[in-house]
């Protein structure tokens, strides 16, 4: 992610920036024709102006109907009882929320603060009223069928593949049981599925779950950065229905010292959950082999600098924890080219080997996998205009 403001508090980053960055020269591939194209990613997906309140209020209308506002009352004092008996798991969020609070608080405000001296955060006024892009999923469920077709003998077919073949052709990619690679030193827009998607230069992926997940270990290749943002279990996922979450054992899974080369750097994004959060420090790591070496905390804020909940709120909080970890092996891997996120390059190196796992969707010269790879990919989430000088992309 482009970063905005970095001092010793932390940085302020800007991912829109960065993914435009990413898609200036594209090729579109379409009905054996291509074209050159510029790619941008659509502003509104990240134009939060104000803070989503948890907590609906309740306003009184003179002259109201006062049955109907007495009845709202008893509502009101009902869900308020309710959500006094917490159980164990919210008693002890809310500790571990009560002792990091002034931490959030003021060092959020600090970094906001130089953001907005520089001129960002400032509630921009260039907001966008086009509808967000919508487009259902079905990347997970075609994973799902893919698990009924018979495994591919590792012995017979290669387990990494181009994305485009000749004439922008893409009916011989196998998404599904191989590492698919885009070596162009460009964005591709190719037709896979029966749908278009955008895929930036120098990027592999996978599209699978656990029981597809060898492909990416035959790969061959040992990574210096490991960045995973599991999908964990909890209430307001069930209730949404957005993804499908993953219990904490089955992390265990994860074939990370097949993955991670010696001294990698593994990050792992945790819920607000202390039981997660001691289950990564006290069992995931230890189980991989990984050393924790430090935790961040990931603030979300508005465009204006604002919390994008209310940093009390009892469901929602707009932060997450970054637990940071270094795997240890007797080996001795190097370090190979590609590029590394901007915050995380000082900690690796800026030519280290990068995987992304869980994800949703790709960067330039990073390794990723996931059962929804290629979802922040679709087309719909694009604006699409002709390339300034099409005599830059051969």
């Amino acid at each position: 992610m482009a970063v905005v403001v970095q001092s010793s508090r932390g940085w302020v980053l800007d991912a829109c920036s960065l993914i435009d960055q990413e898609y200036s020269r594209c090729i579109r591939w379409r009905d054996n024709q291509k074209s050159h194209i510029k790619c941008h990613f659509k502003r509104q997906c990240f134009q939060i102006s104000k803070s989503h309140d948890s907590v609906k209020a309740t306003a009184t209308v003179d002259g109201g109907n006062s049955d109907m506002q007495q009845k709202t009352n008893k509502v009101a004092k009902k869900r308020k009882r309710k959500h006094s008996q917490l159980n164990q798991g919210e008693v002890d969020s809310q500790i571990f929320h009560e002792k990091i609070r002034s931490v959030i608080v003021e060092e959020t405000k600090s970094l906001v603060d130089s953001a907005r001296s520089l001129g960002h955060l400032n509630g921009g006024t260039d907001t966008v009223k086009e509808l967000l892009p919508f487009q259902a999923c079905s990347l997970a469920a075609l994973c799902e069928m893919a698990k009924e077709l018979p495994l591919v003998d590792e012995e017979e077919q290669e387990c990494v593949q181009s994305l485009v073949a000749e004439f922008g052709c893409t009916s011989h990619v196998d998404l599904f049981s191989r590492v698919t690679e885009n070596k162009a030193d460009w964005a591709t827009a190719v037709t896979l599925m029966g749908e278009e998607y955008v895929i930036p230069p120098h990027t592999a992926f996978l599209l699978s779950d656990f029981k597809r997940i060898q492909p990416l270990v035959n790969y061959g290749r040992k990574f210096d950065l490991i960045v995973m943002d599991p999908p964990w279990e909890n209430k307001s996922v069930k209730r949404s229905r957005r993804y499908s979450s993953l219990p904490s054992s089955q992390l265990k899974r994860l074939p990370i010292p097949l993955l991670a080369s010696t001294n990698c750097l593994v990050v792992t994004w945790v819920t607000n959950r202390p039981s997660h959060l001691r289950f990564v420090r006290d069992e995931l790591f230890p189980h991989w082999g990984i050393e924790v070496v430090a935790e961040w905390f990931w603030v979300k804020v508005t465009t204006s600098g604002q919390f994008v909940f209310p940093l009390d709120s009892q469901h929602k909080k707009p932060y997450e924890v970054l637990v940071l970890g270094r795997y240890r092996s007797s080996a001795d891997d190097s370090i190979s080219s590609s590029k590394t996120s901007e915050v995380l390059k000082r900690y690796v190196g800026a030519e280290a080997m990068c995987l992304e796992l869980f994800a949703r969707s790709l960067h330039p010269g990073w390794t990723s996998w996931g059962n929804e790879v290629l979802k922040f990919q679709h087309m719909s989430y694009f604006t699409l205009t002709p390339a300034d000088d099409p005599a830059d992309i051969s």
